[in-house]
This record gives C-alpha cells, sequence and structure tokens, in this order.
C-alpha cells in the first residue's frame, strides 16, 4: 500500500504506477536511488520507469545527481533535497572531480597552524610537560582557523577538518591523542576531544612507510589470495582516499 506523502497535492492527478515511483524515490531520501533498483523494487518495465522519471523531472518533483562512485551513473530524489555527501563527494570534489590543489592547501595550512602553535610552545621557556601540551590543538581550534583564512569556497565541517588532519598523521607530519573531555567542551564528542600537533620526523621517511603497507604488523602474512590480502585491505582503500 502507498503511505501518504508530504507533496500528495503534488501528485494530484498521476496514475498510481507514477505515485509508486514517486514514493520509492523519496524513501530513499538525501542518498537517491538507481533507476534499476527502483525498477527491483516497482516491479515495472524500465522503459515505463524512463518515461515516469521524466515526467516526474519536468514537474520538478524529483532531481537527477550524478554520483561521484560511478560518474555516468544518476540517482534520483526529491527535488528539493540536498544530495548526501556519499553521492557528491563532499568538500573534496567538484562536478565528480576530485580536487587536488584545494586539499592540498588546506593540508599545507593545516600543517602550519600546527607548526606554529609547536614553535609557540617551545618559545615560551616553560618546562617540557607545559611545553608539550601546549602544543596540541584541537580538530575544532584547527577547523576555526581555516574558515577565519577564508581560503574554502565550500562551508567546511569539522569531519572535513580531521580528514585533512589525518593524511598529516599519515605523513609522520602530525600526532593525534584523544584525551576526556566533559560534556558541552566546544570541540568534544561522546566525552572525548581529539588533540593534534606538528611532530619532526627524524629522517624523511621513505615511499614504503608513507603507505599502510610500511607500518602494518601482518605484512608478512599479506598475499593475494591470502586472507589478508592488499585487494580487501581497508586501510589501503582509505589511504588511496585521501
Amino acid at each position: 500500500r502507498i503511505k501518504e506523502s508530504q507533496n500528495a497535492g503534488k501528485m494530484k492527478g498521476s496514475d498510481n504506477q507514477e505515485k509508486l515511483v514517486y514514493q520509492i524515490i523519496e524513501d530513499a531520501a538525501n542518498k537517491g536511488i538507481w533507476s534499476r533498483d527502483i525498477r527491483y523494487k516497482s516491479n515495472l518495465p524500465l522503459t515505463e520507469i524512463n518515461k515516469i522519471l521524466k515526467n516526474l523531472e519536468s514537474k520538478k518533483l524529483i532531481k537527477a545527481v550524478k554520483s561521484v562512485a560511478a560518474s555516468k551513473k544518476k540517482v534520483y530524489m526529491l527535488y528539493n533535497l540536498q544530495p548526501d555527501r556519499s553521492v557528491t563527494g563532499g568538500a573534496w570534489y567538484s562536478d565528480q572531480d576530485f580536487e587536488s590543489e584545494f586539499v592540498e592547501v588546506l593540508n599545507q595550512q593545516c600543517c602550519k597552524f600546527l607548526q606554529t602553535k609547536a614553535e609557540a610552545a617551545r618559545d615560551s621557556k616553560q618546562n617540557p610537560m607545559i611545553q608539550r601540551n601546549s602544543s596540541f590543538a584541537s580538530s575544532h581550534e584547527v577547523w576555526k582557523y581555516i574558515c577565519e583564512l577564508g581560503i574554502s569556497k565550500v562551508e567546511l565541517s569539522m569531519e572535513d577538518i580531521e580528514t585533512i588532519l589525518n593524511t598529516l598523521i599519515y605523513d609522520g607530519k602530525v600526532e593525534m591523542t584523544i584525551i576526556a573531555a566533559k560534556e558541552g567542551t566546544v570541540g568534544s564528542v561522546d566525552g572525548h576531544m581529539k588533540l593534534y600537533r606538528a611532530v619532526n620526523p627524524i629522517i624523511q621517511p621513505t615511499g614504503l612507510i608513507r603507505t599502510p603497507c610500511g607500518l602494518c604488523p601482518v605484512f608478512d602474512d599479506c598475499h593475494e589470495g591470502g586472507e589478508i590480502s592488499p585487494s580487501n585491505c581497508i586501510y589501503m582503500v582509505e589511504w588511496l582516499e585521501f
């Protein structure tokens, strides 16, 4: 049975097939749904679905959005919805293209902020423990600094900045620690806060060390076709996505 939609008034005059397709798209929310999945859920012929989709698009009830996961794949969602980050790629993508230069600028600025904070801590001439503690900055502090620079045309979240900070950790330029924080403390999540500080590597790391493989404790057990293999390594996938 087709449930009543908030846009039922706009669907006035539509037949049951069109209402069904509309509801399936509505249920997909801002992640959208592929036409073949609509076909699977509605049991309607693909030709009929394509006709209905064009009609709903012409009425501005739905819209087609390209997914970064597959450039030739379009997902459908309600017209007034903002696509989910999993569809658009978030701040790192523009028209399905990865903004590598933008990411590099953010990478440099985040690192510069932490290095400046570390230098200020060293110059304070306080005891080593106080110097070390004052060299840390929360992800909220880094996020605020980047926002105040005004170098981003899109609105960045604290999660976006933490993604950049993670790349600096993988590069050996930054280290992170997690501390307990009182509820309501700015930058804290679930009673915890992530703190970051710049570090100076003793020697320039080799290319291998910059990848997850170089620090992997099960490196010797990893081989193609085995239980642990490069093809199913989640750490390698995450590293490549950065």
